[in-house]
């Protein structure tokens, strides 16, 4: 949209005011170059290029966790460095989870853990909100396309995700996939 701004600014014929649709057009490029880092950042942060899955997801809970003003808590135990795709897959469910507690759950407090192994690698994000809508009147429980999301993730990662209910109040999302350690460059 922007760039179409600019394009239908520098084709009008006879401007007026040439230095206001300069300043305008300056102002769409920077909105088009901000809207273009904010994209390139949703197809794969640069944390997880830079500093591996803990750090950005230490990162994401951190921000979550000041925009939202709900108390988080973070955990991570044996993690190394992991292949991008799986990285990038445990990253964006977390981030999808994190969207739906801020969103639905009316949680006051939320716990994020990540842990590894040789051979797997667990993400728990727990909250004490309102959990999962109840079936319909027909007894089926329809999944959010979030919840879709986050489980075809986990299933392109090689893994499973499982939800449970918590008492008194709140859901347990669980991923578990296969530790499919970096390749080195």
């Amino acid at each position: 949209q922007s760039l179409a701004a600019v394009r239908s600014n520098l084709t009008k014929g006879g401007l007026p005011n040439l230095e206001a649709v300069r300043n305008d057009c300056l102002q769409l490029v920077d909105e088009s170059i901000a809207n273009v880092r904010e994209l390139s950042q949703l197809l794969r942060p640069v944390i997880l290029d830079d500093f591996g899955l803990d750090a950005g997801l230490r990162w994401l809970v951190e921000k979550f966790a000041q925009r939202t003003q709900l108390e988080v808590e973070f955990t991570a135990t044996g993690v190394g460095r992991y292949a991008d795709e799986t990285e990038t897959h445990l990253f964006r469910i977390a981030q999808e989870a994190l969207t739906n507690v801020a969103r639905h759950s009316g949680a006051r407090r939320v716990r994020v853990a990540l842990t590894a192994d040789a051979n797997e690698i667990r993400l728990l994000i727990e909250d004490d909100g309102r959990g999962l809508p109840p079936p319909d009147e027909t007894g089926i429980a329809r999944p959010s396309l979030g919840m879709v999301g986050m489980r075809a993730r986990a299933r392109q990662s090689g893994g499973e995700l499982r939800t449970q209910p918590l008492e008194p109040r709140g859901l347990r999302i669980e991923v578990s996939v296969p530790a499919r350690r970096r390749l080195e460059e």
